[in-house]
Parts: structure tokens; sequence; C-alpha cells
């Protein structure tokens, strides 16, 4: 069963590349540019995995990351943030809010692809 990712993120280099990057390891791939785009993608796809920026217009990742957790029909979807906002505290939040892992820009495409792997239980 191929496993479904959302890719949030409002850069579009940052989209673009992450999606050929997660393409290349064999997901499905659906992106949303802001916050209502990616709960609304959540409904529509059901994705396995949301690599999730923090800073989206409309609402922001920790909030969308809230209604992911409040939500019972979304709670086998693991929550990947990925983000240039990396002080211990951001990340500390992001974790508290129920994010599976925390991530910052720039990373590791390598490392990247492991976490997402781990997550999804193909490692």
């Amino acid at each position: 069963m191929t496993r479904r990712i959302l890719i949030a993120d409002d850069e579009p280099n940052i989209v673009v590349s992450l999606e050929f990057l997660m393409k290349r390891e064999g997901f499905e791939v659906a992106t949303a540019i802001d916050g209502e785009a990616t709960l609304a993608a959540i409904e529509k796809m059901k994705p396995d995995l949301v690599l999730l920026d923090v800073m989206l217009p409309k609402m922001n990742g920790f909030e969308v990351c809230q209604r992911i957790r409040a939500n019972p029909q979304w709670s086998g979807v693991r929550v990947l943030m990925l983000t240039a906002k990396g002080r211990d505290t951001e990340v500390a939040k992001g974790l508290a809010l129920g994010a599976d892992a925390y991530v910052t820009k720039p990373f590791s495409t390598k490392d990247l692809v492991g976490q997402v792997r781990r997550l999804l239980g193909l490692e």
C-alpha cells in the first residue's frame, strides 16, 4: 500500500523539492500552501503523514497541529513539523501540541527521509 504524504508549506521552492524527494521515495504526495488548505486536504486525502511548516498563512502550523490532534478521525495521521523556527521553546511547543517529530530548516534530505520512514513504520 502506497503511503500518502501531505506537504504543507508556503515556499514554492521547498514544496517542489520536498514533493520530488517524497515521490522519489515512492510516496503519494499532495500539497497545501496555507493552514486552511492543509486541513481541507487532510479531510479529503487522509494522509499517513503531514510535513507541516510552522509559518503558514491563514492558520499557523501550531494551530493546524492542534486541530489535527483534536479530531479523533485523524488520530493515525503522523505530523512532522518542518520549520526554520528551531528554538527550544518552539520545538517544545510543537511536540506538546502533538507533533511526532520536529525538523529544522535547513535540513539534510537523507535525515528527513529517514525520519519520514521511521514515522511511517517503514524502518
